[in-house]
């Protein structure tokens, strides 16, 4: 599985589709344990640039920027929790992955995390 490089991911991160011999890696991205931190690491580099250009342009007190900042990047993690799974599931369709697939790996390997969990439940010695 190919991963992009630092600066393809960046324009992933900002919406950009990759090319198809990295397709397997945005539906790892979108299914994998970890999919919430890095779907909020994406968000968090969108948010990046924005909090320091409004750092830099606007005037005012250090502290009232950076209070107006935080609140700005507050409600855009809002956002983006509120469309974390339409997020998800565009980048994998923009991977040539069939709607509501992200979903469905994600529920099936819960559901075998769980199953396995049981089963190693089941089967410990009794002390």
């Amino acid at each position: 599985m190919q991963r992009p490089g630092p600066w393809r991911w960046l324009g992933y991160a900002f919406g950009a589709g990759l090319p198809p011999e990295m397709h397997r890696w945005v539906l790892h991205d979108v299914t994998a344990r970890t999919w919430l931190l890095r779907h909020f690491a994406r968000a968090m580099v969108q948010i990046g640039p924005v909090a320091v250009l409004l750092m830099v342009l606007l005037p005012g007190d250090a502290a009232l920027r950076i209070s107006a900042i935080t609140m700005g990047a507050v409600m855009g993690l809002l956002y983006t929790t509120v469309f974390v799974h339409a997020s998800t599931e565009h980048r994998a369709i923009k991977a040539g992955y069939p709607e509501g697939y992200a979903s469905l790996v994600r529920s099936r390997r819960r559901a075998l995390r769980k199953a396995l969990r049981k089963a190693r439940a089941g089967s410990a010695p009794v002390r």
